[in-house]
């Protein structure tokens, strides 16, 4: 395994999550203001303003207030540690493991290829620099990668939630990674 990152290639279905969930935030916004054109129009020509799209929970949501990170790990071991200990001090309300990942990158003037554990880590866009300097400081990796996209749009109550669990404070009692 190499200790150093480049960034992340994935091959296989792997691909098409990341691709799918990196072009999403951009399509989301164009798309959801194309389902509301004819409404639109129609209110246009009756002289009314037009309807804005409301959430199923009734609240609203702010875009972009929470955020998917993902990191890189060389196996599920550490994976495992990185990712309770982000819940444990609620950097994070949910991380996801995907395991048998192929990682195609350069790295000191070579092409690698790893087989590595992508953490998908569901928290608030303010804790984004905290969460990432956790990771840096237990992160095995000489260059960790850690990047993190804004949610524009998604549940509302499962936003809601990331929200409110990682509001939370911490309990001192948290075992610390290691």
């Amino acid at each position: 395994m190499r200790r150093g990152r480049a960034p992340a290639f994935l091959l296989g279905g792997g691909a098409a999550l990341l691709l799918s969930l990196l072009w999403m935030p951009t399509l989301l916004p164009v798309a959801s203001r194309l389902l509301f054109l004819p409404r639109a129009l129609l209110s246009m020509a009756s002289g009314s303003p037009p309807a804005q799209p409301s959430s199923a929970s009734g609240s609203a949501y702010v875009p972009g207030s929470v955020s998917a990170a993902f990191v890189t790990c060389p196996n599920e071991k550490v994976a495992k540690e990185i990712a309770r200990a982000v819940v444990e001090k609620r950097l994070a309300a949910c991380v996801n493991l995907v395991p048998q990942i192929t990682s195609i990158y350069e790295w000191k003037g070579k092409i690698e290829e790893d087989s590595e554990v992508l953490m998908m880590i569901k928290t608030q866009s303010s804790l984004v620099p905290a969460l990432t300097d956790f990771v840096r400081s237990v992160h095995p990796y000489e260059v960790a990668e850690v990047i993190a996209l804004p949610v524009e749009q998604g549940n509302s109550p499962y936003l809601q939630w990331v929200h409110q669990v990682t509001e939370s404070v911490p309990d001192s009692s948290a075992a610390p990674l290691g």
